[in-house]
């Protein structure tokens, strides 16, 4: 069996938080890992989603069929920490651990071929100048309601000196 092996060093989030959304895709082909990350709201997603394409990309450069590639191994280690001081009362300070993480992320090549359970499509870039003509043929215009004469004939109405002296403020 084959395998692919990418490294994620000095990430800067802390590590319990990474390895919430690393658990989730363990054991997962890379197809289903990749749908996985795109649709968990959790910062580390992104960062594990760029390595997972990494590793990918590696893959087929090492003749590996990317459509056999599922995640063996993903591990998640604590990197080094930051330190920083956080002044307090009466002249102390306390420490601030700004923690980073080292992920190692491991394919391999099953025997057998999955097919994929999802189909991740690319939205497509589009220039300012087709957005806005899009926007423009989806402009819906109010239609306008005809004023009957009665209306149109009607003098706007002033309030009563009773409606004026109750909507004062109390002094």
């Amino acid at each position: 069996m084959k395998e692919q092996i990418a490294k994620l060093r000095y990430l800067r989030i802390a590590p319990r938080k990474v390895r919430l959304v690393a658990n989730s895709i363990k054991g997962l082909s890379v197809n289903e890992a990749e749908a996985q990350l795109l649709m968990n709201p959790k910062r580390p997603s992104l960062a594990l989603l760029k390595l997972l394409h990494s590793a990918v990309a590696n893959a087929k450069n090492n003749q590996l069929d990317p459509n056999r590639l599922f995640i063996k191994e993903i591990r998640v280690d604590q990197g080094p920490m930051l330190k920083r001081y956080l002044a307090r009362a009466m002249g102390r300070a306390s420490v601030i651990q700004k923690k980073s993480s080292h992920i190692t992320l491991v394919l391999a090549e099953s025997e057998k071929l999955k097919v994929p359970r999802f189909k991740i499509i690319k939205p497509e870039k589009v220039s300012k100048k087709k957005a806005e003509k899009i926007k423009k043929e989806m402009k819906v215009e109010k239609p306008k309601v005809p004023e009957t004469e009665k209306e149109k004939a009607k003098p706007a109405e002033k309030p009563s000196v009773i409606r004026r002296i109750f909507k004062r403020k109390a002094v």
